[in-house]
């Protein structure tokens, strides 16, 4: 979670509330990922698949799903939570080793931050199969006033929303295994540009819980 838009006593604040009321600010956006699946769903893919939240939720819509992730624990998790999922493989691999035109569903979800964005965006096209679809919801640290304000928002829904998930204050527990975390350092409108560029058309706007968004259909018809 960000808190970028104010610091010291404020920040420590809205982590301690956090903390009590706990929300997971990557899975609330698996419901707007299974709202904007693509018609064709012969193949998805996860990147960055940390513990397969997602990978399982996407299970039930596609034909296959392959969750890849880096990290040999998170893959670990997702292996022994999806070993009842007959459609799901968990793997290490990277958004160039898959075929062109050959994935239905690309999700990255706080992934493209810890990738070079540029080079990621490039293979998302290629591999996508034309009427493919990718879903991206990422991180990106506050350049402008616009982004400022957005934070602000987040900052004042980030406790409702925690209250709403969990209204009484949570025990102290032993954590789950962490993600691993790479702070965000290409500001939103710069991602815009290259996302401009390398994915005409593409919808990116902001979200609440310090998060954007980036939708794309592959234009033309899979045969």
């Amino acid at each position: 979670m960000g808190t970028s838009f104010i610091g010291g006593r404020g920040a420590q604040w809205v982590r301690e509330l956090n903390e009590r009321h706990p929300w997971s600010h990557n899975d609330y956006f698996h419901s707007w990922i299974l709202a904007n699946l693509p018609d064709r769903r012969g193949c998805a893919v996860d990147m960055g698949c940390g513990r397969g939240g997602l990978v399982r939720a996407l299970a039930p819509h596609f034909d296959q799903v392959s969750g890849a992730d880096r990290d040999s624990e998170m893959r670990r998790i997702a292996e022994i939570t999806s070993a009842d999922v007959h459609n799901v493989s968990i793997s290490d691999r990277q958004l160039d080793s898959w075929a062109d035109d050959s994935i239905d569903l690309v999700t990255l979800v706080a992934v493209l931050h810890h990738l070079d964005i540029d080079d990621a965006l490039r293979h998302v096209e290629r591999i996508l199969a034309p009427g493919g679809r990718v879903l991206i919801v990422g991180l990106a640290p506050p350049r402008s006033v616009r982004d400022l304000l957005w934070d602000a928002v987040s900052i004042v829904t980030n406790p409702l929303i925690g209250f709403l998930h969990r209204p009484w204050p949570s025990p102290v527990t032993a954590p789950p295994a962490p993600f691993p975390v790479k702070d965000p350092v290409v500001g939103f409108d710069e991602i815009k540009d290259m996302v401009d560029k390398l994915l005409p058309g593409a919808k990116m706007q902001h979200r609440i819980g310090f998060r954007h968004t980036i939708e794309w259909t592959k234009p033309g018809a899979r045969r």
